[in-house]
């Protein structure tokens, strides 16, 4: 059974839909094809879409579904995004809306940041959208209001 997009707590966005048997495909602007429309998708699309069009995020600069080894094993992350360095700034991590955000992707997020040591985290499923900023030197975190554009970082 295919999924039905439907709207999602993110402004909605002119997305390129197309249909292909029983198979939906959203184009996706960062990595210039299509893919396959799965709820996660749905809802890591709007949240590209957010950081570009709401956040200033240069396109250029965001990088999906990349791949890191954690304690030996290959893990993918949803979102990163850079600054004009090169250094990574928002580690994002998107469930799909029927995902309930919980302390388990919160520790998911934070196992992957142990890697990636990026200062600002978000988890969402497109609903629900929890902003962290993380203090390394303290070794704390603050829950924010709401994403710092890319100019405020």
């Amino acid at each position: 059974m295919q999924f039905q997009p439907y709207p999602l707590h993110l402004p909605a966005y002119p997305f390129k839909l197309k249909q292909s048997e029983d198979t939906t495909y959203i184009f996706d602007e960062i990595r210039k094809k299509f893919l396959v429309l799965t709820p996660e998708e749905w809802v890591r699309q709007h949240i590209v879409q957010y950081l570009i069009r709401e956040k200033g995020y240069p396109k250029s600069l965001i990088k999906l579904e990349g791949g890191m080894k954690l304690n030996s094993l290959q893990k993918r992350t949803d979102i990163i995004a850079f600054n004009a360095s090169g250094q990574k700034v928002l580690l994002v991590e998107c469930k799909a809306p029927s995902v309930k955000i919980s302390q388990k992707v919160f520790d998911q997020i934070a196992r992957y940041n142990i890697v990636h040591k990026i200062p600002l985290l978000a988890v969402t499923n497109g609903l629900e959208h929890y902003y962290c900023r993380i203090d390394f030197e303290a070794k704390g975190y603050q829950f924010l209001e709401s994403l710092p554009p890319y100019g405020g970082l």
